[in-house]
């Protein structure tokens, strides 16, 4: 018979570090409901009109990205105008032509870019291009397949339900990890995350999306499950994503745009892959 070991009651330190960890909780998500309103209320106009005014809200916030991306990168002397350049021509590419445009409009960017960083010489060099080129390829290409997205038939549903994964997905991550998580899921890249809160944002993601889809007759429930199933995998790869490339430059926020909780690349890390997958399993399943 195996001996009776009583449980050890928590010390009051342990009580209160406890009790101050769920107040932290519950401040640090109003704070972050507060600070979405308002970004909230910009995706709702943007993706209802549509057409050119969607288009401008992409190039509008993709130069915000790349602004903080070369700033997070300063010391390798990036080309900002060929990055806004080739932002533009990739949005605008989108807007008006298709997949392959958009294709052309990258393949141009290259000499674009390779020009413009030889011209700020002797700063720059293979350096400023590379990240000249991560600008592009990591938040361009998204702007552009964004704009792609939302232009397919029920696009402007798909784009919402893209976003409505993505976040209330981040959200269930980050409460889930914040009370039952313990098993660090990438401590090296970003040592809040847990294994635990991985599996509770996804579920739930996929779920918003699955429910989201209730009040779209023309989404049947297996598309809406495919579809979150997509978008919720490639989310917390585009959150990793970020975080190492701010690890590796030492900086824990990349703008403050929204405040206390970071920039737009902090705010649309997980959007900037959600969105592509958005768009191709969605133009699988039309």
């Amino acid at each position: 018979m195996r001996p009776h070991t009583r449980r050890r009651r928590p010390t009051s330190s342990e009580r209160r570090a406890g009790a101050t960890r769920r107040r932290n909780t519950g401040s640090d998500l109003g704070a972050r409901v507060l600070a979405a309103i308002p970004a909230i209320a910009f995706a709702i106009f943007i993706v209802a009109e549509g057409g050119l005014v969607f288009t401008l809200g992409m190039i509008a916030l993709g130069l915000v990205c790349l602004h903080e991306l070369f700033a997070l990168y300063s010391h390798a002397h990036p080309s900002r105008l060929a990055g806004f350049l080739g932002l533009v021509g990739l949005s605008l590419a989108a807007h008006f032509g298709d997949q392959a445009t958009v294709l052309g409009a990258f393949v141009a960017s290259v000499p674009l870019v390779f020009g413009l960083c030889v011209a700020q010489r002797p700063r720059g060099g293979a350096a400023g291009i590379a990240v000249t080129m991560l600008g592009l390829s990591w938040v361009g290409i998204a702007m552009a397949h964004a704009i792609l997205l939302r232009d397919l038939p029920h696009g402007d549903g798909i784009v919402i339900d893209v976003l409505v994964g993505t976040f209330i997905g981040d959200t269930g991550a980050y409460l889930g990890g914040r009370m039952i998580g313990t098993r660090r899921l990438a401590p090296t890249i970003s040592p809040n995350k847990t294994w635990e809160g991985l599996i509770i944002g996804y579920l739930v993601g996929v779920a918003a999306v699955w429910f989201a889809g209730l009040y779209q007759d023309w989404l049947s429930g297996w598309h809406a499950l495919i579809l979150g199933a997509a978008v919720c995998a490639a989310a917390p790869v585009g959150d990793l994503f970020e975080s190492y490339l701010k690890r590796e430059a030492g900086t824990k926020d990349t703008g403050r745009l929204f405040g206390p909780h970071g920039g737009a690349l902090d705010r649309l890390d997980a959007v900037l892959f959600t969105a592509v997958t958005g768009f191709y399993v969605w133009q699988a399943l039309l």
